[in-house]
């Protein structure tokens, strides 16, 4: 009976734990590994003139990517639409004028656009078409002109600070052919818009040139202007190019990575290397 009892107990006894053994919890499987979710890109659209300010831009295209920004350049070869589609909210920002054109437009336009930066200046220069001396200049000579308020004020002053023409006192910055008080030879000055400028270039005898449509018509302020404004002139620091977005975007964040990459030292030395005079960078 006892033999009984122990084998009985023994059984139970091997039962009972290999019951618990069944009961134990797997180890838990590694969990997966977490991928981390991909930093969103985010997009920053900005309008151009395609020479100098679309090749400025490139060159900061894959420091922003790095940042997180996808910059997305879309040129115009106009002064009117950039500042339209910025207003309109389809463009972040533009990069192709200067305060002054910029105060004129929001004025004429209704528009209400600001700057943000000052990236850069092109001296605006007086380059040969049919003739090739400003001491020599022949007698009812044609000089082809900007015709927006302010890039044709700042012809018309470079013009008379060569001894071409005298403008009337106080005209400044809003001046006009219809402001011309001496002209003793007789120039005509032909207004057209700034893009179409070069194109006339062996129809008169002379043209005042932006600096980017210098650019694209190949010229180099530098190197074939008959004059040009000069780097410590005040019209020097008034025209400097600059980051326009519409008013109330000027805190984006987009925005401001944007200027930080433009203001850096790599853009200075590509402005430098790149347009030998033509473009100067600001500091």
């Amino acid at each position: 009976m006892k033999i009984k009892k122990v084998l009985a107990l023994g059984l139970t006894l091997a039962v009972s734990l290999g019951a618990l053994a069944g009961c134990q919890q797997k180890p838990a499987e590694p969990a997966p590994s977490q991928t981390p979710a991909a930093t969103e890109t985010k997009v920053i659209k900005i309008a151009a003139s395609p020479t100098p300010h679309a090749e400025i831009l490139a060159q900061v295209k894959e420091d922003l990517k790095a940042a997180g920004y996808d910059l997305q350049v879309t040129e115009f070869s106009d002064y009117v639409q950039p500042n339209l589609v910025v207003d309109s909210g389809d463009m972040d920002a533009n990069f192709f004028q200067h305060k002054p054109y910029l105060d004129d437009f929001n004025k004429e336009k209704g528009t209400k656009i600001v700057p943000v930066a000052a990236i850069h200046y092109e001296p605006l220069g007086i380059y040969p078409g049919k003739s090739t001396d400003l001491a020599n200049v022949p007698d009812k000579a044609t000089i082809a002109v900007p015709n927006d308020t302010t890039n044709e004020a700042r012809a018309l002053l470079l013009l008379e600070t060569n001894g071409l023409i005298k403008i009337k006192e106080g005209a400044g910055l809003a001046a006009t052919k219809n402001d011309i008080v001496e002209n003793p030879k007789n120039i005509d000055i032909v207004e057209l818009e700034a893009a179409q400028i070069s194109r006339v270039a062996k129809e008169t005898d002379f043209v005042v040139l932006n600096g980017n449509y210098a650019l694209e018509a190949g010229f180099n302020v530098a190197t074939d202007a008959l004059a040009k404004e000069e780097q410590t002139s005040d019209a020097a620091q008034t025209y400097a190019n600059i980051i326009c977005v519409k008013e109330g975007n000027e805190n984006n964040e987009g925005i401001k990575a944007l200027i930080e990459a433009l203001k850096s030292e790599k853009v200075k030395k590509f402005i430098a290397d790149t347009y030998k005079g033509a473009v100067v960078a600001m500091d």
